[in-house]
C-alpha cells in the first residue's frame, strides 16, 4: 500500500504559476509511474503528466505540453508538478496516482490502472 499526499493548489489568475507536490510513502527509486490527473466539474477525469521514477521519462497531454512541468526528487519521495501560463480551462481537482513500473509493460494512461490516488488538490484560474 502506498499513500500519496498531494498538495499545492490554490487561486490564480491566467498567466501565473502553481506548484503541485505528490509525496509518497514508498520508495520511488524501485520504479513508480506517477501521474497527475485532473477533473473538473461534469467532465471525466483526464491525465495531464506523468514521469517514470526513478528514469525520469515523462510524457504530457497536449493541452499542457509547454506550460506544465514534471519531475522527481526521488531522495524525497516526491514528484512535482510545476504548471505556468495557466489559463482558466486548467480549472480542476488535481490529483497524483501511482503503480509499479512491473505492473505494465507500457506506461498506462487510464486512471482505472493507477492503484493508489492522493486525495487531490484544487486548482481554480481565473480570467
Amino acid at each position: 500500500q502506498v499513500r500519496l499526499v498531494d498538495s499545492g493548489g490554490g487561486s490564480v489568475q491566467a498567466g501565473g504559476s502553481l506548484r503541485l507536490s505528490c509525496e509518497a510513502s514508498a520508495d520511488t527509486n524501485s520504479g513508480y509511474y506517477i501521474g497527475w490527473f485532473r477533473q473538473a466539474p461534469g467532465k471525466q477525469r483526464e491525465g495531464v503528466a506523468r514521469i517514470i521514477t526513478p528514469s525520469g521519462d515523462t510524457y504530457y497531454a497536449d493541452s499542457v505540453k509547454g506550460r506544465f512541468t514534471i519531475s522527481q526528487d526521488n531522495g524525497e519521495n516526491t514528484v512535482y508538478l510545476q504548471m505556468d501560463s495557466l489559463k482558466p480551462e486548467d480549472t480542476a481537482m488535481y490529483y497524483c496516482a501511482a503503480t509499479r513500473v512491473t505492473y505494465y509493460i507500457r506506461p498506462p494512461t487510464q486512471p482505472s490502472q493507477y492503484n493508489w490516488w492522493g486525495r487531490g488538490t484544487q486548482v481554480t484560474v481565473s480570467s
